[in-house]
């Protein structure tokens, strides 16, 4: 028989970054991404700790915040990681009992139970410590209609450049540190009823040079997916050794967001300027002995550079931009999926052999 699931997850709510510059940031994501203004917080809304522009595509909220003043815990965090995630919200159906129920298995309470009021309704937050200084919200908003969170108005501009076809969250990568692998896994499977999709050891995931260990966690209806990696012994520094150092600890490593058309979006992408890792013509001369027959024609894959893989319930095709800041840390994914539930392991010796081309580059490898 199935076990109950005792924290019930619909997807989630929003990403927030804690950056140096919000409305630089959240401009960024307007003219590359194509998001869309959505809503603001700072001085002119009676907040005078910080700035806060939101946008959004379809399913997916970003938030950027930034302090106002020096010695705030926003700025803290900006020096010792630079620009990266803060805040991954999930929305719940009743924010106190996600709360009770994960910490009654051991979470570290963040942010207590409140219902906070104002004239759009009521809104419940809560929140959970995760790796790092990573933390995780229950948002019901079932009861708020306003146009984002209490205290934010709606971001009123000009500026609204087309979306690209981004529909939502498909996943979020965490990076820990050595060893710290199983007990992030542990943690989600324990506190948060996650279980494991599949998981890849170094001999999955490894090359010459470096390697890497990785589980996927997943809630019960397969609408929340983090997978979490850590370093592997290599004769170079791995990808996950370079975003630790660089961010100076765990942290989220990469969001993957989720297209119905990613031949078009990607071409977008690249036309707006977004840079994607580059994979050597050669992966294309045997991936369709791989991965079988698809739907797409394999030209455009092969001239956008995106990578195709397969698991047993059918395929989908992905590909990863170069970090977004100046830290080598932060990066995206856009992924199609056609059947395909989980993740194949065909794509990661091409993936980190991309990576490893930009890490030597950067004299980081």
């Amino acid at each position: 028989m199935k076990k109950k699931d005792f924290l019930p997850l619909h997807g989630t709510d929003y990403i927030e970054y804690y950056v140096s510059n919000s409305l630089q940031a959240a401009r960024f994501y307007q003219s590359s991404f194509g998001f869309q203004p959505l809503a603001y917080s700072g001085l002119s809304t009676g907040n005078d700790k910080s700035q806060s522009y939101v946008v959004q595509q379809d399913k997916i909220r970003l938030v950027f915040t930034s302090p106002l003043h020096s010695g705030s815990e926003i700025g803290k965090h900006i020096d010792k990681h630079g620009d990266g995630v803060k805040v991954i919200a999930l929305l719940v159906e009743d924010s106190k009992k996600a709360l009770n129920e994960t910490v009654s298995r051991g979470a570290e309470c963040i942010r207590d139970y409140t219902s906070v009021e104002d004239e759009y309704g009521i809104l419940e937050i809560s929140g959970i410590k995760s790796y790092g200084e990573t933390v995780h919200y229950f948002i019901n908003r079932s009861g708020y209609n306003g146009v984002f969170l209490p205290g934010y108005q709606k971001w009123e501009s000009t500026y609204t450049p087309e979306e690209v076809g981004l529909k939502f969250v498909d996943h979020m990568v965490g990076n820990v540190g050595w060893n710290e692998m199983n007990i992030w896994a542990k943690f989600y499977s324990k506190v948060m009823g996650f279980s494991q999709l599949v998981s890849f050891d170094d001999k999955d995931i490894s090359t010459d040079y470096t390697a890497l260990m990785s589980k996927v966690m997943s809630n019960d209806n397969g609408r929340i997916k983090f997978p979490i990696n850590e370093p592997a012994e290599g004769k170079k520094s791995s990808q996950i050794e370079e975003y630790l150092n660089f961010y100076e600890g765990p942290g989220v490593q990469h969001i993957a967001m989720a297209t119905e058309n990613i031949i078009e979006t990607v071409t977008q992408l690249k036309n707006r300027g977004v840079e994607f890792l580059h994979v050597p013509n050669e992966y294309y001369d045997t991936v369709m002995e791989r991965v079988g027959e698809i739907d797409e024609d394999l030209e455009p894959l092969k001239e956008l550079k995106i990578l195709i893989d397969r698991d047993d319930e059918g395929y989908l095709l992905q590909i990863f931009t170069k970090p977004v800041g100046p830290r080598p840390t932060v990066f995206y994914e856009i992924i199609q999926r056609k059947g395909a539930k989980s993740f194949g392991k065909g794509n990661f010796k091409a993936l980190f052999e991309a990576i490893e081309l930009e890490q030597a580059k950067r004299g980081t490898l």
